[in-house]
């Protein structure tokens, strides 16, 4: 069982853990030891003892939509 609350975001841990387990069932290498474990139950050990996190997405570089669109002639 999972303590919640020592979960910053509930979200974050879930849609980092099931990205995990995408990679694994790919056929990445898990970074904690393994039994017989399902490879979501991998996942979640990897995401809970912090040998995987979350990647953050990049910053939008700041163009607005004019900028990107075509100039009228």
């Amino acid at each position: 069982m999972i303590d919640r609350s020592k979960l910053p975001n509930s979200f974050a841990f879930v849609v980092t853990a099931g990205a995990r387990a995408r990679q694994l069932l790919a056929g990445s290498t898990p970074r904690v030891t393994v039994g017989h474990q399902k490879k979501i139950t991998v996942a979640l050990q990897e995401v809970l003892t912090h040998q995987v996190e979350a990647i953050e997405p990049e910053a939008t570089t700041g163009h607005s939509e004019a900028e990107a669109a075509p100039a009228d002639q």
